[in-house]
């Protein structure tokens, strides 16, 4: 039970703390703060609506002033939207800071929590590697290609039976696009073009 005590004596500092916290909130930068805390990266861009002009000016200047807010420069790669134009094709945002989370009683540590499940969950999983089959000629065409000397055209026409151009076609596509081997090319005396997987 003292455990259990101590827990509940730490719990309930923070209560009040929100509590306090939550009454300097009005409406509106109560609405800002919790959509912010929802966003990825904690922006608390774009405003509600109808929030604007000389009403959102005021409003925000408060919460920088309480530090709730906070204004950076915004990622225009990613589209995030502008609280105001810095010239020359930059801007900033607003960002909700740690103290803007307590202020609506959120743990700092639980929005980053859920900002990176929702930025891994959104990622597309990492492709497989591609992996040719044991036994055919694409195999046939890697195993040459890994020797020392390498192998020309002819010689991996004379050991799949394909014609020339199916040869070329299958190192610049099969093997260097889908596969992503490195195959170097060489003009060697006497074979001609040589190609080559570094060792």
């Amino acid at each position: 039970m003292a455990g259990l005590g101590l827990i509940e004596a730490c719990r309930i500092p923070r209560a009040v703390n929100a509590e306090a916290t939550m009454t300097k909130l009005t409406e509106t930068q109560a609405i800002i703060l919790s959509a912010a805390a929802q966003r990825a990266s904690n922006l608390a861009m774009p405003l509600p609506k109808g929030l604007h002009g000389a009403a959102a000016k005021k409003v925000i200047s408060m919460m920088i002033g309480r530090g709730w807010l906070e204004e950076v420069d915004a990622d225009l790669r990613k589209n995030e939207p502008l609280w105001r134009e810095t010239g020359d094709g930059h801007g900033t945002t607003l960002v909700v800071t740690d103290a803007g989370l307590l202020a609506i009683g959120v743990e700092p540590v639980v929005v980053q929590t859920m900002a990176a499940i929702r930025t891994h969950a959104a990622q597309p999983p990492a492709p497989k590697p591609a992996t040719p089959r044991a036994g055919t000629k694409q195999a046939q065409i890697i195993a040459l290609l890994q020797r020392p000397e390498g192998a020309s055209v002819a010689e991996m026409v004379e050991a799949t039976s394909w014609q020339a151009h199916t040869v070329r076609g299958a190192i610049s596509g099969a093997l260097k696009k889908r596969l992503g081997l490195p195959i170097i090319a060489e003009k060697v005396e006497g074979r001609g073009m040589v190609y080559k997987l570094p060792a």
